[in-house]
């Protein structure tokens, strides 16, 4: 049996259940084969193919980055789909990675906040994630910062305590103070709607 065939839309199953459970059973086994069999099929005709098969890939990289770090180019290249499903998902799927192949992601970064721009708040998240990574390494924290900063200033108000307390460990030096003063900035945006869980905290 092929991987495609184990896939939910070659199943006829409208849930995620059979491509979670294909994801861990690929990450546990290791198996390389299986990865480059979904990675050739990105490309498929078939749309439901196409989105499985990113689905997997992404839920493989949050239990085994390195079985698919090899592929970064590739998941790089879905940002210019048309396809928003591919788009998201090749962002979701650079996200595992960044520890692994951090250059490919750092380059990708125009792109990834061309598709956060104009994407779900999902995408947001996902670059958000990706900024604070990148940020936790030296030699991109200095180019990082400052566009992290630039996302806490713009993302809506309840977004803005968990992309908070996600970068807090990455900030440091001089742009502790700028951060301050952004957080500082939006207090007025809590006093609208103090039901946003958490910005006490900040």
């Amino acid at each position: 049996m092929t991987v495609i065939s184990k896939l939910a839309s070659s199943l006829n199953r409208r849930d995620e259940v059979p491509n979670q459970e294909l994801a861990t059973e690929i990450a546990v086994n290791a198996d390389s084969t299986a990865v480059a069999e979904l990675v050739e099929n990105l490309s498929h005709k078939s749309k439901d193919i196409r989105h499985d098969c990113i689905k997997v890939l992404y839920e493989i990289g949050a239990q085994s980055p390195s079985l698919i770090a090899a592929y970064a180019n590739q998941f790089a290249a879905l940002l210019d789909s048309k396809d928003n499903r591919m788009q998201w998902g090749g962002m979701t799927a650079l996200n595992t990675i960044v520890l692994e192949q951090p250059d490919v992601v750092f380059a990708s970064i125009p792109k990834l906040a061309a598709v956060a721009d104009k994407g779900s708040v999902i995408t947001r998240d996902s670059f958000v994630a990706i900024l604070i990574q990148l940020s936790g390494i030296p030699a991109y924290s200095e180019q990082t910062l400052p566009l992290l900063n630039e996302q806490m200033l713009g993302c809506p108000s309840n977004q803005l305590p968990m992309y908070a307390e996600n970068a807090l460990p990455v900030i440091s030096g001089t742009h502790k103070a700028e951060f301050v003063r952004t957080l500082t900035s939006r207090l007025g945006d809590f006093e609208k709607d103090p039901s946003v869980s958490g910005w006490r905290r900040f």
